[in-house]
Formats: C-alpha cells, sequence, structure tokens
C-alpha cells in the first residue's frame, strides 16, 4: 500500500465525512443549540423581568402600606376631633340641664316664698282681727271697729 494513496482516499473520505456532517448534522446541532441559546436568553430575560416586578411591587406594597398609614392616621385624628366635639356637645348639655334646674329651683322657691308671704299675711291679719275683737268687745261700737279692720286686714 501506498501511503500517498492511502493519505488521498483518508482526505477524500474526510471531505466527505465533513460535507455530510455540513449537510446534515451541523444544520440540526446549529438550530439546537440557537434553540438553547434563545431559550437561556428568555430566561434571563424574564429573570430580569421578574427581578424588576419584585422590584415595582415592593414599591407599590411600600406606597399602599404608607397609605394605609396616612389613612389610619386621618381616621384616628377624625375619631378624636369627634370624641372631643361629644365631649363639647355633652359638656353644653349639661350646663343647660343645670340652668334648667337651677332656674326651676329658683321659681319654686319664688313660688313657696310668695305662698308663705300670703300664708303670713293672713295669719297676722286674723291676729290682728283677734287682737280687735278683744279690744272692741270691751267696746259698745263693734260695726264701726268691724270696718275698720276689714279696711286694715285689706292694706296688709
Amino acid at each position: 500500500m501506498n501511503i500517498n494513496a492511502t493519505l488521498i482516499g483518508e482526505a477524500i473520505w474526510f471531505g466527505v465525512f465533513i460535507w455530510i456532517t455540513m449537510k446534515y448534522v451541523w444544520p440540526p446541532l446549529a438550530k439546537a443549540m440557537a434553540d438553547r441559546q434563545k431559550l437561556i436568553a428568555d430566561g434571563l430575560a424574564a429573570g430580569e423581568r421578574g427581578k424588576h416586578e419584585l422590584e415595582l411591587a415592593g414599591k407599590r406594597s411600600a406606597d399602599a402600606l404608607r397609605d394605609a398609614k396616612a389613612k389610619a392616621a386621618e381616621i384616628i385624628a377624625a375619631a378624636e376631633k369627634r370624641g372631643a366635639q361629644m365631649v363639647e356637645e355633652a359638656k353644653v348639655t349639661a350646663k343647660i340641664e343645670a340652668d334648667k334646674v337651677v332656674a326651676s329651683a329658683k321659681a319654686e322657691i319664688a313660688q313657696q316664698v310668695e305662698q308663705a308671704r300670703a300664708e303670713l299675711r293672713g295669719r297676722v291679719a286674723d291676729l290682728a282681727v283677734a287682737g280687735a275683737e278683744r279690744i272692741l268687745k270691751r267696746e259698745v261700737d263693734a260695726k264701726a271697729h268691724a270696718e275698720m279692720l276689714v279696711a286694715l286686714k285689706q292694706e296688709l
């Protein structure tokens, strides 16, 4: 065997092998590598999108928490304000009721004083009449003295 013929045969077979590989093997391998590369790139992009969305979600949740705290503070302030307002209203109502009770008591006292004065006037008049009767029994003209006592009673 000749080394040149073997070398030429091997070169021909190697060329055929490269041609078959380029024609039938290389395109599916290149396609598989391109698909795998695309899949890896898509995965990395999805990871980046997920990371970005996670950051956005964190920011949104922080904003929502901040808004909720602000609303809670507003509600608490409104409740405290309403509580103070209710206390003030209760104070005003209690003051009005106290004034009514005091006015009623004063009116009742004035009425009782007036009633006591009228009763006292009546008793004084009765005492005056009784005293006058005793005096008049000793004197002769009882009719004239009775008229005088009635006039005196009316004055009192």
